[in-house]
């Protein structure tokens, strides 16, 4: 019998929470999160609800993660390459694939993979800026 697709909050909880794990555990991207973030409990359920507003178009979620995402490469000297990017998509992928299959599943990769492009060219253009 085959995965079951991600169709609801909890599915989408259990991809972030599971992903994260193995996020805090890399040697590579485990400094940047850990060192930034101190409540992961409400960093999961943040995420949750910015995958859940992704995958089945909701529009609860209200933060900014680009901004997140150019704030942490500023504290870290401009250190996030695309090599960052590369490993927290590979991690994404694995983790989808140990645990779903499906279009939402698919999408997610799909929506990770524009999602990653996107803030690491405009985490680049806000180097240029300074």
């Amino acid at each position: 019998m085959g995965k079951p697709d991600i169709k609801t909050r909890e599915d989408v909880y259990l991809l972030v929470s599971s992903f994260y794990k193995k996020i805090r555990k890399d040697e590579t991207l485990g400094p940047f999160f850990n060192d930034v973030i101190e409540d992961w409990d409400a960093h999961l359920e943040n995420l949750t609800t910015f995958w859940e507003s992704s995958l089945f178009l909701q529009t609860r979620y209200y933060g900014d993660p680009l901004k997140a995402h150019i704030k942490v490469d500023q504290e870290n000297n401009h250190s996030i390459t695309e090599m960052h990017f590369g490993i927290w998509l590979n991690l994404w992928y694995q983790t989808i694939e140990e645990l779903f299959e499906g279009d939402y599943a698919e999408n997610a990769k799909r929506r990770a993979r524009k999602m990653g492009t996107f803030i690491y060219l405009k985490i680049f253009e806000a180097r240029q800026g300074q």
